[in-house]
């Protein structure tokens, strides 16, 4: 097989392929003989069908089968031994001529190929990206603490409602009198938070109410923007919402009040596991420790950020072969159109370009991963996952178990292996350019994130 490749400008590549009979010839002859054995054919054993007759019935599609599984194998086989950076996969040239089968070989066949752009990236100690340290304060303490408390708290029950109470009552739907309504709506043991109500005026009705209370409001008014709300309180249909315009009465038959977890050893002991901490300075600082180890996390991803907007500022903006690359991005994307492509196109180059500074630092530092660096990568998303939900002192074979369940579902092994890359590249990086030390308090550091 004869094959050329033209690249005048760099990135849109022509690959034409000469396919002559000896090239695919066996390898139809052997899968007409595969059908053979396999043909099943009245008045014929099997296996003893004439060859001519397969020939007949199944040679050109076969041919044609073969043909296009070697072309295939030979594009990629000649794009790799020749280190051309292929960017998405071949397409059919628009110069390409129809290829006629049922004549005799020669055919020609040719692709387009986007080749991605020429550039080098460096970094040094002469380079400096800022680094930042979150720094765990007394407020930020207190808040985990607050946090702490507040998953362990209970309800109590109380006499008279405060704001942030929850109410439990009968509901009962009104008439124009006033009076309860004859087959209309009725709950028992509704439950309500009037915290929660959208309108001022109905929210007040419930001030200061007491036990056995019968407060008099209308749903309608007071979630005038939530069908939803109203039909959980009443237990009707979303539908039925729509004509719902009565007063209700509300008779309280609890109230209760959630009251935080105090700060002692109690607390201590459900956070850390028992006598683990024993006052609370040391629950603090134990909090300070934990909170430390998990914003070194954030402080890489942000350095990895700024790595990026600092290298796509130093490397420009780079040329690429945006027609052809439109053309696959419409290919791999036909049942959304055009308008897709172009409202997408300039995000989607942004981040085409960020992976090739990427697979060149990658390269350049060496950086390779194995299964172990994955299933520690599962490991750090599922201690980042429990620590969202305050559970920092969870069992290392619960961690393990978790990672291992993540790791069996497709949807996240391509994401794990991305993290594992990034955390060892992060690594390198930090002992390469000359890191500008910073610190921010966690508000700042959540503010300077946003958008990016």
């Amino acid at each position: 097989m004869k094959i050329s490749f033209e690249n005048p400008d760099k990135v849109n590549g022509l690959l034409t392929l000469t396919v002559e009979t000896a090239d695919f010839q066996e390898r139809v002859n052997k899968t007409l003989k595969d059908y053979r054995k396999k043909a099943n054919v009245p008045g014929f054993r099997p296996g003893m069908v004439p060859m001519g007759m397969i020939k007949k019935q199944f040679g050109e599609a076969v041919k044609a089968e073969e043909i296009n599984k070697l072309i295939g194998e030979e594009i990629y086989k000649y794009v790799n031994d020749n280190k051309i950076k292929m960017l998405g996969e071949p397409m059919a040239s628009e110069s390409q001529v129809p290829v006629d089968l049922s004549k005799d070989a020669p055919y020609e066949f040719k692709f387009d190929i986007a080749v991605a752009p020429e550039f080098k990236v460096e970094l040094s100690d002469k380079d400096t990206v800022d680094f930042y340290t979150i720094k765990v304060d007394d407020d930020l303490v207190n808040r985990q603490i607050d946090m702490f408390a507040s998953r362990a708290g209970h309800y109590d029950k109380v006499e008279e409602y405060q704001a942030n109470d929850m109410l439990k009552g009968d509901i009962r739907e009104l008439d124009e009198n006033g009076n309860t309504k004859e087959g209309g709506i009725t709950v028992e043991g509704a439950v309500l938070m009037p915290e929660y109500i959208k309108v001022e005026d109905q929210k007040k009705l419930f001030d200061g109410a007491k036990l056995g209370d019968i407060i008099t409001f209308n749903p309608k008014k007071a979630y005038p923007e939530s069908d939803v709300e109203i039909s959980s309180l009443l237990k009707v249909k979303k539908e039925e919402v729509a004509e719902l315009t009565s007063d209700f009465s509300f008779q309280i038959t609890e109230i209760s009040r959630f009251v935080k977890s105090e700060i002692n050893q109690e607390l201590f002991d459900s956070v850390y596991g028992k006598d683990e901490v024993k006052d609370e300075k040391a629950f603090r600082e134990k909090i300070a420790e934990g909170l430390s180890a998990q914003l070194v996390n954030d402080s890489d991803y942000k350095f990895l950020v700024d790595v990026r907007k600092y290298l796509e500022n130093k490397v420009g903006e780079l040329t690429f072969p945006d027609a052809l690359l439109k053309k696959i991005m419409l290919n791999n994307n036909k049942d959304k159109g055009e308008k897709f492509v172009e409202d997408n196109y300039a995000q989607s180059i942004k981040e085409l370009t960020w992976h090739l500074i990427r697979e060149q630092l990658v390269e350049a530092n060496g950086i390779k991963i194995d299964d172990n660096d994955i299933k520690e990568t599962a490991k750090e998303a599922a201690r980042a996952q429990f620590a969202q939900y305050g559970m920092t002192n969870i069992p290392e074979e619960y961690i393990d178990n978790y990672a291992n369940d993540m790791l069996k579902k497709r949807e996240y092994v391509d994401s794990l292996v991305d993290r594992s890359i990034d955390r060892k590249l992060t690594a390198v990086l930090k002992n390469v350019v000359k890191l500008e030390q910073k610190e921010a308090t966690l508000d700042e550091f959540n503010e300077m994130m946003k958008g990016e």
